[in-house]
């Protein structure tokens, strides 16, 4: 089963809580805190697996969370860091943000494995608080939480040449004289369901890589069909070739459908249409010489000063050779890397700075604490007696979440609240 899109859920480890203890041993009666950092959380990382060409192992399974870090323990042991998570997808695979569409990841040229969602720093042990004016702290540093998002993966594959045209018309068979893919090939009005690669060996080592895109109908870039499902693997190719039926057998006019798809191209993607094209008129062998000099002449009239045309037999071999040689040249004076999709969407970054540990608890029945380098470094640079003072400190216990955590742990009008010797009563 080919599978080119998934939508899956990817976390990366929460970082472990500081541990809060204090070393006890025999004739050390006022041991000093010994709690131990928690480890670091894993991380999301993200790699291309050559051995892969579908998506459809995602399609079974959704979601993929790295192992959270452990806390800290006494006698300053530091807890085990998450062991990381590993996503593997196919070279050309695109991330996206799933609520917005924007791309996070393109590993169409990465041969390095990419760390998606960074796993949480691990927090610190009460031993790291210790100060002369507080020589037992009873906080730790909580671990830095997880991030999360659910993200789809694309598939665009990566090819040199795109091979486009409506069902029928005789991609398959042109695609496997010219390389070693074997496509089914029969006579039949819907379309292949598969994109298929295939290498094109020309002489002295020349060559590239070309994919027969599954048929466009009109319609497709606004998802009729089974064409729009596949409009996404034209997007790295370099150079299109416009297969058309020169003969008519299914009745369709060569004109009309080079108009058509590249109309279905520039609605998909404007600058898709404007890429370098190539027709090639298919079907010669079932033609008379006159009919065969009539559509040539009428091609050239229609797109002759912007794309070279090539009659050729699929079927034969006519002409299939001079084809693929002005397809080469044509790459020769392109950009050798396959286009690559630039980042849209920047995932948030913590920095471990901006993330310092808050303790809030209640220490009896209407008697609560806040503690935590945080909370003490803001009261040695607030004054609270003024009044400006006492609003930056009511507005710090807002912002930082400390009035929200007393909520939840069920404070109410009248209960006491201690800060470092200071005592507030608290009322909302």
């Amino acid at each position: 089963m080919f599978a080119d899109r998934a939508r899956i859920f990817i976390r990366s480890g929460k970082g472990g809580d500081g541990h809060v203890s204090f070393r006890r041993e025999k004739y050390v009666p006022d041991g000093g805190p010994d709690g131990g950092d928690g480890g670091k959380g894993g991380d999301l990382i993200v790699v291309v697996d050559p051995g892969l060409n579908t998506l459809v192992d995602y399609r079974h399974k959704r979601k993929y969370c790295a192992q959270d870090g452990q806390e800290g323990g006494k006698r300053r042991c530091a807890g085990a860091s998450g062991a990381d998570m590993i996503i593997k997808v196919p070279a050309g695979t695109v991330i996206k943000d799933a609520d917005s569409g924007k791309v996070i990841l393109d590993m169409a040229n990465r041969t390095e494995p990419v760390v998606l969602l960074r796993g949480g720093r691990g927090g610190k042990g009460n031993q790291h608080y210790a100060t002369a004016t507080m020589q037992a702290p009873k906080y730790a540093q909580p671990g830095q939480d997880a991030k999360e998002l659910w993200v789809d993966l694309e598939l665009k594959c990566i090819a040199d040449v795109g091979l486009v045209g409506f069902p029928n018309v005789g991609k398959s068979t042109f695609l496997s004289r010219v390389t070693n893919a074997r496509p089914k090939i029969a006579n039949y009005h819907f379309t292949t369901l598969n994109p298929n690669l295939g290498v094109v060996d020309l002489a002295e080592g020349a060559g590239f890589v070309i994919a027969d895109i599954p048929g466009i109908i009109e319609g497709a870039s606004e998802g009729v069909g089974l064409g729009y499902e596949f409009l996404r693997h034209i997007e790295r190719t370099r150079v299109l070739i416009h297969m058309v039926d020169a003969a008519s057998v299914e009745g369709r006019d060569p004109i009309e459908d080079i108009k058509a798809i590249n109309k279905e191209l520039e609605s998909y993607n404007e600058e898709l249409a404007g890429r370098p094209q190539v027709i090639a008129a298919n079907k010669i062998d079932a033609m008379p010489p006159e009919d065969q000099e009539v559509i040539l002449e009428m091609l050239h009239e229609e797109f002759g000063d912007r794309m070279k045309i090539f009659p050729i037999s699929a079927v034969t071999g006519q002409g299939v050779k001079d084809l693929l040689w002005h397809v080469y040249d044509l790459l020769k004076d392109l950009p050798d890397e396959p286009v690559e999709f630039e980042q849209e969407f920047f995932l948030e970054l913590q920095e471990d700075d901006e993330y310092e540990s808050i303790s809030v608890a209640m220490e009896e029945e209407g008697v609560y604490t806040v503690e935590g380098p945080k909370v003490e470094r803001m009261l040695g640079y607030t004054n609270l007696e003024s009044e400006k003072g006492f609003e930056f400190f009511q507005k710090f216990m807002k912002e930082n979440g400390v009035l929200k955590r007393l909520e939840e742990l069920g404070i109410e009008d009248g209960d006491t609240v201690k800060v470092y010797g200071l005592q507030f009563d608290y009322y909302k």
